[in-house]
């Protein structure tokens, strides 16, 4: 029973997670009480305690990390200006006279959004604001509208650059180092933030084209439920004058990566200056604005590191009791091999989601799993761009989905809980249908991250 302390101490933390404690204490606090039951049944050296401060020291000077701030103050920045909306306007009237149109120029917008900002909540509460009632009353489906903009509202956890995988290409990367036979296997190189926002970006614009295709065949086969408007005619200067500042942002983030120009933090603190420019030529940057932003990005960043403290603690107790042992030896009883055990992990990952954020299963579930399928022979970038995927179904699986939340909070009361639930299904069978389709063509993922290479 004393072998099993691992497990109890997984199942502990996630408990009292959906009992609704502070992710950060909850993990450090829960740590510790099995640290101490373990000194005391003898499973557990408390001077691997000992090792925690330098630990946490690593963290907070982690290179990689300081990424994170400068994306939020980014994202925080483009939403503070109103970029978005008069994105929406234009492409509203480019594409409101087709079927499905304004549902179309939501996916376009959101995925520019996702591509600028990174940050879910905000895309989903802008589009919710600005789009919603106008889809509501031209006669879009409530389902249909809502999903929608739940589902590319998400896109910001795959479309770089993404704080989502800022954090996941830094825990893969630690998890890599651990594995020793995963560095003789891949040439001693760990995975690296550069290499998934490369990665991402095929999938995650396969994964727009699907949203697309979905929502113009359900505009052509039901158009009652996303009729054409009678818009007016797109002032095409207007158009193009809301639409070139963000693209112009994107490539000057996305291109210094992609060239080598520069790392994904150097390129972080490029796209924050960039949308200090961009709010300032739109006469939205002023004292009190950017005060909140400054604010809120601070707010976001210290609940981040929080988090990622406590996930510190979590880790080195959970090896301490002995965990990746465990773990090691559940795998390697597995029939099936490494398809059997990434196909485990990936359905621990999804069902995980529908209580758990993608920043808890982030640091304390990815910690546990990817040295093993690593060790297994499991290619990192491949794996970490299948969880990043996975993730993102967190936000929209009922009944904890995030994204469900932000859109339920700025919904009118005409729109039930219930027609926001079913109209993400949809959107997450799309998004398990893209994890298929990458499962059978790893070569999706490793295409252009080969190609640049070469």
């Amino acid at each position: 029973m004393i072998e099993y302390l691992p497990l109890f101490l997984f199942a502990a933390v996630c408990l009292a997670l959906m009992l609704g404690y502070p992710v950060a204490f909850t993990l450090a606090g829960v740590a510790l009480i099995f640290a101490g039951l373990g000194i005391l049944l003898g499973h557990f050296e408390p001077n691997l305690l000992l090792a925690l401060p330098d630990r946490l020291y690593g963290t907070l000077t982690n290179v990689t990390l300081i990424a994170v701030p400068l994306f939020v103050f980014m994202g925080v920045m483009l939403e503070r200006s109103r970029l978005a909306e008069d994105l929406l306007n234009n492409m509203a009237r480019a594409f409101g006279r087709l079927p499905g149109g304004l549902g179309i120029s939501v996916i376009l917008v959101g995925t520019l959004l996702a591509a600028s900002t990174g940050i879910v909540g905000a895309t989903v509460v802008t589009m919710g604001l600005m789009s919603l009632p106008a889809m509501l009353k031209r006669g879009y489906s409530p389902e249909l509208a809502t999903g929608t903009i739940c589902a590319t509202g998400t896109l910001g956890q795959i479309i770089p650059p993404s704080i989502a995988l800022v954090l996941l290409g830094d825990v893969l990367s630690g998890a890599y180092q651990q594995s020793q036979l995963a560095q003789s296997i891949y040439n001693s190189e760990p995975i690296s933030v550069g290499d998934l926002f490369i990665g991402a970006l095929v999938p995650g614009l396969l994964l727009v084209v699907m949203y697309l295709a979905y929502l113009i065949f359900t505009a052509w086969r039901a158009p009652n439920l996303a009729p054409a408007g009678d818009d007016e005619k797109p002032e095409w200067g207007a158009f193009l004058s809301s639409l070139i500042p963000p693209i112009l942002l994107i490539l000057l983030v996305l291109g210094s990566i992609l060239s080598g120009a520069a790392t994904p933090t150097e390129a972080a603190g490029v796209g924050a200056l960039g949308a200090l420019v961009l709010a300032l030529f739109k006469g939205k940057l002023s004292k009190a604005v950017l005060t909140d932003v400054v604010q809120s990005s601070t707010r976001i960043t210290a609940m981040v590191f929080a988090i990622l403290i406590g996930a510190s603690l979590f880790s080195l107790v959970f090896r301490g009791l002995g965990g990746e042992t465990l773990v090691h030896q559940l795998f390697d009883g597995l029939p099936g091999g490494v398809f059997t055990a990434t196909l485990l992990v990936m359905l621990v990952i999804f069902l995980l989601g529908f209580i758990l954020d993608f920043i808890e299963i982030t640091f304390v579930v990815v910690p546990i799993i990817a040295p093993v399928l690593f060790t297994m022979g499991v290619d990192p970038l491949w794996l970490g761009i299948m969880i990043a995927i996975n993730l993102q179904t967190s936000f929209l699986t009922p009944p904890f989905g995030f994204a469900l939340f932000y859109l339920r909070g700025v919904a009118p009361d005409s729109v039930s809980t219930g027609q926001i639930y079913r109209g993400v299904v949809p959107y997450i069978v799309i998004q398990l249908s893209l994890l298929t389709l990458l499962a059978m063509k790893p070569e999706i993922v490793s295409w252009l991250p080969d190609l640049l290479r070469n």
